[in-house]
């Protein structure tokens, strides 16, 4: 894509003076690493997720690598894993030289994990299954659970797209054994980087506030209280803490997300409705009954391929309309192609998905433009 300076972007971030005034804010306290802030957006996030407890991290590659660490998969266990997702899920069990096991998504109606091809992946040597609710619409998470119980397995929630999206009337990330969230630049809440894993279990809440720092027995901020003024480390641990001025910022964007949410829904709205007549786009999720953060809006192509996808996606850049793909499937990439293995609608989606500019901002005119522009690339490339 080019470099142009697009007239409609992929996001646009849902900044205003509060996030100013919060960073500021912190700033004049003099404390900016983990401290107040943290265990503010802690408590704060575990009371909307409904969760017992939340630990604010680095970024959710180290939520879901503690998450996979606290649950014991290890060296040799095996993982069920989509491959529809960010690379990074499917890392964080290489991390513990674990196995990632590949699974198909249902269909290009929904792009989630498809449950009746999950049961035969599992053998002596599964110790979870990662499931991530794809531009924040749910997993089937009743048989995913009931399986899991069924073979003794956890389940991790990998809901970076999705909070406060809900499965039934609780929220994502609260129904399996661990919950998984980001807050990279482009999510609904945005901290520029930073994460958090959530939970109900008490004994992995403490492993993962252990392992968050060094293994340490108290934190810079505890010390720095008079709380305590030694430490052990009683744990191979990592630095995968979050700071106060990100955490700042977390506080006021959790604030705003209900209304974010909100405005997304009517922009969702609007999109089915100007897309309806375009016989060959496949709109995923379009029947979902369930609350959705409405992350990203992808649509999938009928009856095409990656070079018509791409043509596209090449057209709508020239007319100032910024698309992205979510995602390419990462069992293709070279790290993980030894693997072999043929995962047909992943692929068919990967090859021929558009996501389409996607935030509460976004006007009636301009999704009516991008529509627009959209239907006379059909048509210039015969689909």
């Amino acid at each position: 894509m080019s470099n142009q300076k697009y007239k409609i972007p992929l996001f646009k971030l849902n900044f205003d003076d509060r996030e100013k005034d919060a960073l500021l804010s912190t700033l004049d306290s003099k404390w900016i690493s983990m401290g107040p802030k943290c265990s503010e957006f802690e408590s704060l996030f575990a009371e909307k997720i409904g969760t017992k407890y939340a630990v604010s991290l680095s970024n959710c590659t180290a939520s879901l690598h503690l998450a996979l660490k606290a649950v014991g998969v290890g060296k040799s266990d095996e993982v069920i894993v989509p491959s529809l997702t960010f690379v990074a899920t499917v890392n964080s069990v290489r991390y513990l030289n674990a196995k990632p096991i590949f699974c198909d998504v249902t269909n290009c109606n929904d792009l989630t994990l498809d449950t009746k091809l999950i049961e035969p992946l599992i053998n002596e040597k599964t110790k979870a299954i990662i499931v991530m609710h794809y531009a924040g619409y749910s997993c089937d998470m009743k048989k995913i659970n009931d399986m899991a119980k069924k073979y003794d397995l956890s389940v991790i929630e990998d809901a970076c797209h999705a909070p406060l999206s809900e499965f039934g009337n609780k929220k994502l990330g609260s129904i399996g054994d661990i919950g998984c969230f980001s807050f990279f630049s482009n999510k609904n809440i945005s901290t520029a980087e930073g994460g958090m894993l959530v939970t109900d279990n008490a004994d992995i809440f403490e492993k993962v506030k252990l392992n968050r720092s060094h293994g340490m027995t108290s934190l810079s901020y505890d010390r720095s209280r008079g709380h305590s003024t030694s430490y052990d480390v009683i744990e191979f641990g990592y630095n995968y803490r979050m700071d106060d001025l990100r955490a700042s910022l977390g506080i006021v964007q959790l604030k705003k997300l209900e209304g974010d949410i909100q405005v997304r829904s009517k922009v969702r709205r609007k999109y089915i409705k100007s897309l309806s007549g375009l016989s060959k786009v496949i709109i995923p999720f379009k029947a979902n009954i369930n609350k959705s953060s409405n992350y990203i809006f992808p649509i999938v192509l009928k009856d095409s391929s990656v070079n018509i996808r791409d043509q596209i996606r090449f057209y709508l850049d020239s007319k100032g309309i910024q698309t992205s793909v979510h995602y390419p499937a990462v069992h293709r990439f070279s790290i993980y192609n030894s693997n072999k293995i043929k995962l047909p609608v992943s692929e068919y989606v990967s090859d021929n998905l558009i996501t389409l500019p996607m935030y509460s901002s976004l006007t009636n005119l301009e999704v009516d433009y991008i529509c627009n522009e959209l239907s006379n690339a059909l048509k210039i490339y015969h689909i």
